[in-house]
């Protein structure tokens, strides 16, 4: 913490700490490994340290971990990131195996509320420069091409699968190419099923740089620390700027989207 932050803290006293470090990491270690140094946080996905493997618990566990990341004062830049050489390594079918038709209506509601914080906390509960590594190909990258940059290994693959898979495009991805990429483009990946590689992605400016996989980390720390060197409140001011585009879009289209998406996959 700021020696300006401690000073308030004991003139005017009466403040309650946020979640530290120490109890995140613990709470969520089995989707997440956490450190911090510097006031540079990492965030990176596992399953058993490897890919990570999306499911209704990681889903879950996001968003809460998003929520205590931004609570937590000592966090000063967010870097997110997966294991390994994917972004995620596919899906779990347990986890999904039960048809959402079958749902009762206060499980349905439940994943509804995951699936919508876990963008609306990104967008409105982290006040830090974020920057996402993604370290390779792998679903869910909405939540990486939301952050202020976006770096991706030279393997990356940027679409939306929804649509070709039977679904609505309305958790968030497509939400995310149509604010970077524009309607027309957007609506040509949805039901086409195209596929971006990295180069296209840097071209197309969905992503900021391209580089060898064994890279992609150590140059997000690069662009942490350079960021790390500039005053406390200008970083946070300067995301709230970047940030404002998403709050609005999130505001406008999420809960809508989603909830459409929910709906057709409970016929």
């Amino acid at each position: 913490m700021t020696d300006a932050l401690e000073e308030r803290d004991g003139r005017l006293g009466g403040f309650v700490d946020g979640p530290a470090l120490e109890g995140n990491a613990a709470r969520y270690a089995d989707h997440f490994v956490i450190q911090r140094n510097e006031g540079v946080v990492e965030v990176r996905r596992h399953t058993a340290d490897r890919a990570a493997v999306f499911s209704r618990g990681l889903l879950n566990a996001w968003g809460q971990l998003l929520r205590d990341v931004g609570a937590d004062r000592e966090n000063e830049v967010l870097i997110l990131t997966g294991t390994g050489r994917q972004w995620i390594a596919g899906f779990d079918p347990g986890s999904f195996a039960q048809a959402m038709s079958t749902w009762h209506s206060d499980v349905l509601y439940e994943h509804y509320i995951d699936g919508i914080k876990l963008l609306e906390r990104l967008a409105f509960d982290i006040d830090i420069p974020t920057i996402a590594a993604i370290n390779g190909p792998g679903p869910r990258q909405e939540l990486a091409l939301m952050c202020d940059l976006r770096l991706c290994a030279e393997d990356t693959v940027i679409a939306d699968g929804n649509f070709v898979a039977g679904s609505v495009p309305g958790d968030g991805m497509h939400l995310v190419l149509q604010e970077l990429l524009g309607p027309k483009r957007a609506a040509q990946m949805v039901y086409t099923g195209e596929q971006i590689d990295a180069a296209t992605a840097l071209r197309l400016g969905l992503v900021n740089e391209v580089l060898p996989p064994d890279q992609v980390m150590t140059r997000a720390r690069e662009i942490a620390a350079a960021i790390m060197a500039k005053p406390r409140t200008a970083r946070r001011l300067t995301h709230a700027v970047i940030q404002r585009p998403w709050q609005q879009r999130i505001v406008e289209d999420l809960r809508g989207g989603y909830a459409h998406q929910l709906l057709a996959s409970s016929r």
